[in-house]
């Protein structure tokens, strides 16, 4: 049912903004040729069409989303009876993968624990110990912050980047439905509750609601499938960012609307067999990070002499770029592209720092060769 060698498709959207059935490169091509569309690409990296012109005809068939769901990554695919639109491959900021043994300081888990102990330390200088117990400066509490919501940031945080990938795709596909693979983590009938991965999924399924059916897809069935289709799984490293980690499994997950391993009967025999269509074809394969930037702390923790915090964090340069904006430079005749992720402004340096989509530096570079591509969007995109 894999047929490798089909094209793959292209979104097209209406002139009032609603989204059609996808067409193929060329005919896209021919349009854009003759004027009657234009060619743009939405903020998740996926390019696509606009007509200038009212189509002739509005009506749609099935487009399919599945959601295969990881602890620090995430795989998204959008899958028709004939092709496959589009992949994704999200690295959540939740926890991010490193090498140290404690936890990744740019992560949102990190960041929380760090704000705790900076509290606990500011705290801790303005209690005069000398005094009795209940003559200390003791902050009473504000509001009731026992609220139970039991929606760790680092889930919600994880949960929102998936769910704005499938909002954009919204946007220019018409989602019939989403198959979102379980993620077990229920436990009541062990004394334990509900795990805050199970509730943050569910808080998932509530807001994707808003876009489409959601359908739930037993996690040991994703196998059948994939092995059905012709597809590989890399199950050494998750963290690799290649369609075989957790795209592939999103396709077998949105082609179960199309084919089903169904029971049969006859006069002589019975058992099971597969039935439908679906085309797995060439796709563009997108990952896509966020920048690991430090919005609200403004100075390193540690005093330099003199007693200057020196600065970290922040978003406003004073070369006119933001932290996150999409920018390009030149060194030795290459042209170089990435995001800005800081800057030096001293008396003898002046330089911009620019970082790629794992945000690993790529270098400084004088702000008069920096140009602006795009506005930061809080998203880095590779396709």
């Amino acid at each position: 049912m894999s047929q490798n060698n089909q094209t793959t498709r292209v979104a097209v959207v209406s002139p009032d903004g609603k989204p059609l059935m996808p067409t193929t490169p060329a005919r896209a091509r021919k349009w854009i040729k003759l004027s009657k569309a234009i060619g743009l690409r939405n903020q998740v990296g996926v390019f696509y069409v606009q007509l200038l012109i009212e189509p002739s005809g509005c009506n749609i068939q099935e487009v399919v989303a599945g959601t295969d769901r990881g602890k620090a990554f995430t795989g998204i695919a959008f899958q028709t009876k004939l092709a496959t639109i589009a992949l994704f491959h999200a690295c959540l900021p939740g926890f991010y993968k490193s090498k140290k043994t404690s936890k990744d300081r740019q992560s949102i888990t990190g960041k929380m624990e760090k704000r705790t102990e900076l509290r606990r330390t500011r705290r801790g200088q303005r209690i005069n110990r000398k005094k009795p117990f209940n003559l200390r400066n003791h902050r009473q509490k504000r509001f009731s912050n026992r609220r139970q919501n039991k929606l760790p940031p680092s889930i919600k945080a994880n949960r929102q980047m998936e769910l704005r990938i499938l909002s954009e795709i919204s946007k220019i596909l018409p989602i019939s439905e989403i198959r979102d693979e379980s993620c077990g983590g229920n436990t009541k009938q062990n004394g334990r509750g509900i795990s805050p991965v199970t509730v943050g999924q569910e808080w998932f399924r509530a807001e994707t609601y808003r876009i489409a059916r959601v359908v739930e897809v037993d996690s040991f069935d994703t196998g059948k499938y994939r092995d059905q289709l012709g597809l590989i799984k890399e199950k050494k490293d998750k963290s690799k960012q290649s369609p075989e980690t957790h795209a592939n499994d999103a396709i077998a997950l949105a082609s179960s609307f199309f084919i089903q391993y169904k029971e049969f009967h006859t006069r002589k025999t019975h058992g099971h067999q597969w039935a439908g269509e679906c085309v797995v074809t060439k796709a563009p394969f997108i990952v896509i990070t966020r920048p690991k930037l430090f919005r609200r702390k403004l100075h390193q923790e540690n005093f330099l002499l003199g007693g200057i915090l020196k600065r970290q964090g922040g978003t406003i340069t004073p070369f006119g770029l933001r932290s996150g904006d999409r920018v390009k430079t030149c060194r030795k005749g290459e042209i170089i592209r990435g995001w800005v992720g800081g800057f030096t402004n001293s008396g003898k340096t002046k330089n911009v720092s620019i970082y790629d989509h794992n945000w690993s530096r790529i270098g400084q570079f004088n702000p008069s060769s920096v140009k602006l591509i795009r506005r930061s969007s809080r998203l880095c995109v590779v396709a």
